[in-house]
């Protein structure tokens, strides 16, 4: 008879594909990791997975142990849920994944709302330029500009973000206000590193022109901002992080209008999960509410 407990490590070396990262999620040392998984095929007499040089892979029976073990991580997910004697107030770690700018302009602030709310979840916000893997349990919720894909993922569309020019007032009176779509040509711009964008649709000034004449670029967006504030130049930001910052006044907020949609994905098998469902159902009442911030200059 193979070790139940054997099955969460397969779980996180099948995700994530080397020995160190799997150890470093559960907390272990990568030997650990290594007998646990020996033994387990030793006990099932098969071979779980090809050792390659560029990580782990699962065999065609590595495969099927997957399904059977995900079903049962699910399954225990729910005992306590379903179980329980009496309802209780959720509590756990939610890691929610998303992009630098929404997370420190928009949600840090609507999470410490639902801090006072459900004092018993802690809320994990992990900020990337690239997309954050569900499927390896890279994090419990992801919330994007593009919709993620993968096996057994739910995604929706939660809302939508207007994005708009901004200059400072160091830089109208130096350059002047464009009074037309066609005058931008002829002004500065703050952009994105263009070879290091991960996410296209992240490259909105894109959507507007392709800026001939270039100040400063960044991968970061709050640095495009303080630089735009800087009088660096014509920059587009999402509303949500321009109203932040006094000094950045809208250009042709009438003529130029960019928008991006925002969706909220999750593994089926968190899904629903109290804490998850505690932080979705906030996410949710926070986009509906804050509509109007997120899309009128």
């Amino acid at each position: 008879m193979f070790n139940w407990n054997d099955l969460v490590y397969f779980l996180e070396l099948a995700r994530q594909a080397r020995l160190m990262t799997a150890a470093r999620r559960l907390k272990v040392d990568h030997t650990t990791v290594s007998r646990r998984i020996s033994e387990l095929e030793k006990d099932l007499s098969v071979k779980l997975f090809d050792r390659k040089p560029d990580g782990f892979v699962l065999t065609e029976q590595g495969h099927r142990l997957f399904v059977i073990a995900e079903r049962m991580e699910q399954e225990a997910g729910q005992v306590e849920e379903g179980i329980r004697a009496a309802p209780s107030a959720p509590e756990g770690r939610v890691r929610v994944a998303s992009m630098e700018g929404i997370g420190a302009f928009f949600l840090a602030e609507r999470f410490a709302e639902l801090a006072v709310k459900e004092p018993g979840i802690v809320v994990e916000l992990v900020t990337e330029r690239h997309l954050i893997n569900l499927t390896k349990r890279e994090a419990d919720i992801s919330i994007s500009f593009v919709p993620l894909s993968g096996q057994r993922l739910v995604v929706r569309k939660m809302g939508e973000f207007r994005l708009a020019l901004y200059a400072a007032p160091d830089y109208i009176r130096r350059r002047g206000l464009p009074a037309s779509r066609a005058e931008l040509a002829n002004h500065v711009f703050v952009d994105y590193v263009e070879d290091l964008v991960a996410i296209q649709p992240v490259h909105w000034l894109l959507d507007v022109l392709d800026p001939p004449n270039v100040s400063f670029r960044s991968t970061s967006m709050h640095a495009q901002q303080n630089a735009i504030a800087a009088g660096a130049g014509i920059g587009l930001l999402p509303l949500f992080s321009a109203k932040s910052n006094p000094r950045l006044i809208p250009v042709l907020a009438d003529e130029v209008v960019v928008k991006r949609d925002v969706f909220v994905s999750v593994h089926e098998d968190l899904e629903f999960m109290g804490r998850v469902r505690a932080v979705l159902r906030h996410l949710t009442e926070v986009f509906r509410r804050d509509a109007a911030y997120l899309t009128e200059v």
